[in-house]
This record gives structure tokens, C-alpha cells and sequence, in this order.
């Protein structure tokens, strides 16, 4: 496993780290047995940087996710989660929420502090609310020794230059903007280069567009870009390609990507997912599904 420093935090994290979201069920319904094993295989094969929500399952993984790092000694794994989300549609982003939130979810986790705190999906709440009580909350928190840093999480590119521009923040993170269909999220690298921003990439899979079935009926992208993610699986399929592991390798190779998280919460899935990342990419192959 390579690792590579977060922005300014002092942090070395590994190049694939585990989302914790499929813990929740998110994706489907898991086995609580299987997912814990899934945690102890991603950190004895060198991840050391695991991120989960309240909002993942309705606060199951992080749940989960407690039960399996309870007897791991702390300094074995860095931990991030998230506040502000807590329902598909219950965002809350006020001061006195993000304090109860943090204090919530380290119970769930069975620690006394994470190693980053997110506003999660903050596109979705009010950016007064986020901007002028949310993100002072994190600050306070940090203060407290509750979280070490502070970042805020969310979809679409632009809320981070608003954020940024009103508030230093550690890290930031963002999904599905850079794998083999989205490459957008580079182009927001030189400012997080330049205000020492740690970047958390997650979703090398697009969520589901890249692993060689069909996405979830609720995928955002469009008919068109479902299509061609459809016929670059087809076409892996036909000349024995793996799509997820060129996917995953992609994501990984870029030096100006510090980690990018891959949720899965199954054993073999997670050795699988390391092992692709430890490999050398075919840039053959990478070539003929991008073209």
C-alpha cells in the first residue's frame, strides 16, 4: 500500500481507504459478521484512513463500524465521519446540531474523538446556515479535541470555492468526480493545492456506473452516460477486462490525489479492491475503454 500526506494536516493516508457507508446496508442488505471482517481485512492489508455518516443506514454503520474497531488500538487507523445529514431529506446544519451530532456519533463509534468531521451534502442545507453556524461549529469542535480537523463534503464542485473563499478548512471531500467518466475534480486541485486543503476523493466506481452491472435505479447520471458506461462494460467484458479494477487503479495513480475511498462490505471484495490498487495499471487497457 503507498500513502500520501493530506494536505497540511500532517496526516499519511493510505493511496485506497474504506467508505464505511455499505456497512449501513446502503447498497444491500449486508451480513454484520461479514462487514466487521471487511474493516479487520482493509487495515491488516495497509488501509489506515476509514470515513462513515450518521446518514449511512440511519446511523447503522456507524454502529457497525464501532463494534469493529472497538478492540483495535486507535493509532492504527485514522476515522472521519460526518454531521448535518441524518435522513434523505433531514439536513441540519445549526450550531447546536453539529455539537450534539459529533457527540452522538462517538458513542456509536466507541471513541473519543475522530480524525476529521464533515458537513455532509452541504449543498442541501441553507449555505447561511452552513457557512455561519455550521462551520463555526466545527471550529469549536476542534477546539474541544472532538475532531482534529474540519472539512465539509458534497456533489456539486462549486460549493467548495464558496466555502473556501469565506473559511479555511482542512480537508474537503468529494465523490465521483474523478474516475474513468469524470475527471472535473482536477481542475479544483490547484486551489486546494495552494490554501494547503487536504482532498478525500471517494467513489472510484461512480457509484455503481463503473462496476460492470447495472446501476442503481436511483443513479443521478444521465440515460447518456449510463449508456456509455454500459458499452466500456460491455467491451471489458468481451476482451476479459476488469472495469472495476481499471477504475479503482485510475483513481489511485494520480499523485495529486491524496486517497480515494471504496465502500464495500464484503472481505473478499476489499482484498480484491487492495489488490487492484497495488497493481501497476495496463495502460493498454486503459486506453481502449477510454477511447
Amino acid at each position: 500500500m503507498k500513502y500520501r500526506p493530506l494536505g497540511k494536516t500532517g496526516l499519511e493516508v493510505s493511496v485506497l481507504s474504506l467508505g464505511a457507508s455499505s456497512l449501513g446496508s446502503v447498497f444491500r442488505e449486508i451480513n454484520e459478521e461479514e462487514g466487521i471482517r471487511t474493516v479487520y481485512e482493509a487495515l491488516d492489508r495497509g488501509i489506515n484512513y476509514i470515513d462513515v455518516s450518521p446518514y449511512y443506514g440511519l446511523t447503522m454503520a456507524e454502529t457497525v463500524l464501532g463494534k469493529a474497531i472497538k478492540n483495535i488500538s486507535r493509532d492504527r487507523f485514522y476515522l472521519s465521519t460526518k454531521a448535518g445529514r441524518y435522513g434523505e431529506n433531514d439536513f441540519d446544519f445549526s450550531y447546536d446540531r453539529i455539537i450534539r451530532s459529533i457527540d452522538e456519533s462517538l458513542a456509536r463509534l466507541n471513541t473519543d474523538y475522530v480524525d476529521m468531521l464533515f458537513l455532509h451534502d452541504i449543498e442541501f442545507g441553507d449555505m447561511n446556515q452552513v457557512l455561519n453556524e455550521g462551520i463555526p461549529a466545527l471550529y469549536e469542535l476542534k477546539k474541544q479535541g472532538k475532531t482534529r480537523f474540519v472539512g465539509v463534503s458534497g456533489l456539486p464542485l462549486k460549493i467548495f470555492k464558496t466555502v473556501l473563499a469565506k473559511h479555511d478548512l482542512d480537508v474537503i471531500l468529494s465523490y465521483c468526480h474523478y474516475s474513468l467518466n469524470d475527471h472535473s475534480l482536477l481542475e479544483l486541485v490547484p486551489l486546494l493545492q495552494e490554501k494547503g486543503v487536504g482532498l478525500v476523493n471517494a467513489s472510484p466506481l461512480s457509484m455503481g456506473l463503473l462496476g460492470g452491472k447495472q446501476p442503481p435505479a436511483w443513479h443521478p447520471a444521465s440515460d447518456e452516460i449510463k449508456r456509455v458506461c454500459g458499452e466500456a462494460a460491455e467491451y471489458c467484458k468481451r476482451n476479459g477486462l476488469n472495469l472495476a479494477k481499471l477504475a479503482i487503479q485510475f483513481s489511485v495513480g494520480n499523485e495529486d490525489i491524496p486517497t480515494t475511498l471504496v465502500s464495500t462490505a464484503s472481505p473478499q471484495n476489499i482484498i480484491d479492491n487492495i489488490a487492484y490498487a497495488e497493481e501497476p495499471i495496463d495502460e493498454a487497457a486503459l486506453k481502449a475503454v477510454l477511447d
